[in-house]
């Protein structure tokens, strides 16, 4: 990354999200695999080789850590040549989801790639560049994208607009083993995505040296301090490779859960054992048995809302209620 992106974050984030849905798309409304070097050219054609390789690999993971389901394939089984890349409209589909139409409307502008509306603006350029290049794109596909109940990190906009007026931040930070949440203070440098979940990056002042924070962590508000242009965001900072070398190791759960017919898609496919038509917390809709071993699982356990319940383990259930009470704490 360099000094200019790390510089202007905002602009890092939207270029980054512009290309992630551009993959996205052409991936998706392609009926064969897409050769790389298509991808390259089309994506990435102001790249050199070995910057397109790293950021292909880091697009690739990003939206597979969302749930997008890239294949792997030969573009032509007679020949042992380059492999190529898509999505199955078929793994990626999911059962029928019953709503109203004004219900459907809303929900269809939450898709799972973006769980930000800062990022929306993105979608439209993504579909004009990809059209412009030759790409046949059917914009049908996108509803593909699993609707969500989005729960945002109610921090994330502090923090957002901090960085981008470089003005400190002072909040109060749950970490693990501690029973109480510490205070601490930080001169943030940009929010990244890592490993499915949101974390800042910045100078902790309280012990001068660079920290990555968890956004779901943040306990109560965040709160600017000081003056805006009060410190400056080193140059050439890496923003994800400074968050990949210091956030602790995503952690597998064991979990089970009891998913309503009909929802947690993603949740079936992964599981490790489906029990049909249990008992579930109301009467008015057949339940399943779900039991999966996953990292990032409270993400999406929170996004399926009351379409799920966690039975175990119950440290689990207990950070998704502090979540969701947190997020109802800082509604206005």
């Amino acid at each position: 990354m360099t000094g200019t992106t790390a510089g202007d974050p905002q602009a890092a984030t939207s270029r980054k999200s512009e290309r992630l849905l551009n993959l996205l798309i052409m991936l998706l409304v392609q009926r064969h695999y897409v050769p790389k070097e298509r991808i390259r050219a089309i994506l990435y054609p102001d790249s050199s080789r070995d910057a397109f390789e790293k950021m292909f690999e880091r697009d690739k993971e990003e939206l597979r850590s969302l749930g997008v389901p890239i294949e792997v394939g030969s573009i032509d089984p007679l020949f042992d040549d380059e492999p190529g890349y898509r999505i199955s409209p078929d793994e990626f589909a999911l059962p029928d989801i019953r709503l109203a139409a004004d219900e459907a409307a809303v929900v269809g502008l939450a898709t799972r790639v973006w769980e930000h509306a800062r990022l929306a603006e993105a979608t439209t350029d993504a579909v004009r560049k990809l059209t412009a290049a030759g790409v046949e794109v059917d914009v049908s596909a996108l509803d593909l994208v699993e609707p969500r109940l989005t729960a945002d990190e109610p921090a994330f906009d502090v923090f957002w607009d901090a960085t981008q007026a470089r003005q400190a931040v002072e909040f109060d930070y749950r970490r693990p083993g501690y029973q109480e949440p510490l205070r601490r203070h930080l001169q943030p440098w940009g929010v990244v995505r890592h490993a499915g979940r949101w974390y800042v990056v910045g100078l902790d002042t309280d012990r001068g040296e660079e920290r990555v924070f968890r956004l779901s962590r943040v306990v109560g508000d965040a709160r600017r301090t000081g003056t805006t242009a009060s410190y400056a965001i080193p140059d050439g900072i890496d923003l994800r490779e400074t968050t990949r070398r210091l956030a602790p190791p995503p952690s597998v759960v064991e979990a089970t859960l009891l998913v309503r017919k009909g929802a947690g898609a993603t949740l079936r496919r992964a599981a490790a054992a489906v029990e049909t038509d249990v008992t579930g917390p109301d009467s008015e809709s057949p339940w399943d048995r779900v039991v999966i071993r996953r990292d990032r699982l409270a993400e999406e356990l929170l996004a399926l809302g009351p379409d799920v319940v966690v039975e175990s383990p119950p440290e689990l259930r207990e950070e998704i209620v502090a979540r969701l009470e947190a997020t109802v704490e800082a509604r206005p």
